[in-house]
């Protein structure tokens, strides 16, 4: 894969493409007014083997014996039972790991030993991305072609990273101004909690497990409810990498129950969650209240897209259209404030409306298709509220705002413009297929615009002019800019938010201070030759 994972390239290639994939696609493309959505929808091409919660290298059911059903958000139907984890298995989960790191052999293991098995992870990643990618679209209705194609070489591509790390973490030796030896040594931090979200299932698995198991931690980890099948087959690899039992264990659960019970954990060292703000809030103040464990949050957005009077129109709206419609608009960095200024406005709407009249949508394992379905009701009927609102407080619905068929969990691609700032479609993170486009008149007023915000994750800026794009970037407060591009990820690339978005970084180098402890030794020179 190329160093940098141009999730943008899928606008020419992967999603534009026809015929078949894994064994059960049809060359078959609909624009949303044709309600792809009614057609009986693709059987997958596997079984789902793994259900269970994933404790001390074993498959075992919940201490309650309870399970909970996932669905498939094409239909509303259930995939499969899944084992109900709570505190209890929590508590069974924390103890495995507990012991995996304190007596067990992977933070005793050599670093080298370590990145030897999270390179074979890769390698099976590779092997079975067909599997993966159809349990990701069957359980959340992303196009398959998108996990594929995209995302599942993303996964092997960062697990390679980190593995690559594993044996280059080291500490320093620091002048002192006495007699004194000073070394620095970087340490794991012990049981890592993780908590990840439906979006985007298995690259939050990659990002949270990678440099985590790369510094030498042990894991407990809470899939979403709505998605707990993919991240259980990708531990199997994991153990069949080699993994020793304990490391890594997987608890599917229910926030208020595993997840409070992780985030509280006395025996957890450490926590990361991915997910909503409102969500994150709580996780932090539960951590606070234990054991006062770090914790490092990837949270909400509302990323402005900013196109100037120079830039490529054609070529932003392109963008601008494939930086909100995305995954169905099921992402944290969706650029959902589009800012288009006013010289180039009528004519960039009247290419966006065309656009969005032109997506594809119905089911995702279909070739060609660009979106699927949302991923459940309630996320559905939030999506809905929104575009109602948009309506009721004066945007003009220029495209799309209803429910596509009467089964699954199917929405228009939507546009709205005349869009103002104190509208919930321009404040509120909707997580769905609504582009909302305001307008504005220089560099200052969108700067101040945008900024005006509690989140701070991404923006876009596209623009011809470098001291434009030079007095963008440095004034926006936001964790990435992209500029003239969008969604471009890089297992190296750090991410991660300002203000109400979050705290700490994501990928990359940055990554690594997440599950590490520095320590400072210190030691008396009897007669040095020099200091």
């Amino acid at each position: 894969m190329a160093a940098a994972s141009r999730i943008s390239s899928l606008l020419s290639r992967s999603l534009l493409s026809k015929g078949r994939i894994c064994g059960v696609g049809r060359s078959v493309v609909c624009s949303y007014t044709t309600a792809a959505a009614l057609e009986k929808p693709i059987t997958p091409s596997i079984n789902v083997n793994y259900t269970k919660l994933l404790i001390n290298g074993n498959f075992v059911d919940s201490a309650s014996g309870k399970t909970f059903p996932t669905y498939d958000p094409r239909t509303g139907d259930v995939i499969a039972h899944v084992a109900e984890g709570d505190a209890e298995d929590i508590n069974r989960a924390v103890s495995a790991a507990r012991k995996a790191f304190d007596e067990g052999p992977w933070p005793k293991m050599t670093a080298y030993e370590r990145s030897r098995v999270l390179f074979r992870f890769a390698d099976l990643i590779d092997q079975h991305t067909e599997e993966l990618a159809t349990l990701e679209t069957w359980d959340n209705g992303k196009p398959y072609e998108q996990a594929a194609k995209i995302e599942l070489p993303m996964i092997s591509r960062l697990i390679r990273y980190y593995a690559g790390w594993a044996d280059k973490i080291h500490g320093l030796t620091v002048p002192a101004d006495s007699p004194h030896l000073v070394q620095t040594i970087h340490e794991p931090i012990g049981v890592a909690g993780q908590i990840i979200p439906w979006n985007f299932p298995l690259l939050m698995f990659a990002w949270k497990v990678g440099p985590a198991l790369a510094c030498g931690n042990t894991v407990v980890i809470k899939t979403a409810e709505q998605t707990p099948l993919s991240a259980l087959y990708a531990a199997k690899l994991l153990h069949e990498a080699g993994l020793p039992p304990g490391v890594l264990n997987v608890v599917s659960g229910f926030g208020p129950t595993a997840g409070a019970a992780l985030a509280t954990h006395m025996q957890v060292d450490k926590l990361a969650f991915t997910g909503s703000t409102e969500t994150g809030k709580i996780v932090l103040e539960l951590a606070a209240k234990s054991n006062l464990k770090p914790v490092t949050l990837e949270l909400g957005g509302k990323s402005p897209f900013i196109v100037c009077k120079d830039a490529d129109v054609d070529k932003t709206v392109e963008l601008a259209h494939f930086a909100l419609f995305f995954n169905q608009g099921q992402c944290c960095c969706a650029g959902s404030r589009t800012y288009v200024h006013e010289s180039v406005y009528d004519e960039f709407l009247e290419k966006a409306k065309a656009r969005a009249l032109k997506r594809s949508v119905g089911d995702p394992f279909v070739a060609g298709i660009e979106q699927g379905p949302q991923i459940d009701s309630e996320q559905f009927e939030k999506i809905m509220r929104y575009i109602r609102s948009g309506v009721e407080s004066g945007a003009t619905l220029e495209t799309g705002g209803e429910r596509i068929g009467d089964k699954g969990f199917y929405i228009q691609p939507t546009v709205f413009s005349n869009v103002k700032e104190d509208m919930l479609i321009a404040k509120d993170e909707i997580f769905g297929p609504v582009q909302s486009i305001l307008k504005f008149k220089d560099i200052n007023e969108v700067i101040r615009r945008a900024n005006t915000t509690s989140y701070g994750l991404a923006a876009g800026v596209f623009t011809q002019d470098i001291d434009t794009a030079n007095t963008l970037t440095r004034a926006l407060k936001v964790g990435t800019v992209w500029i003239n591009c969008y969604d471009v990820f890089d297992a190296a690339i750090p991410f991660g938010g300002y203000k109400m978005s979050g705290q700490g970084r994501e990928k990359g180098i940055h990554c690594l201070s997440n599950y590490l402890q520095v320590k400072a030794v210190v030691t008396p020179l009897k007669d040095p030759a020099w200091i």
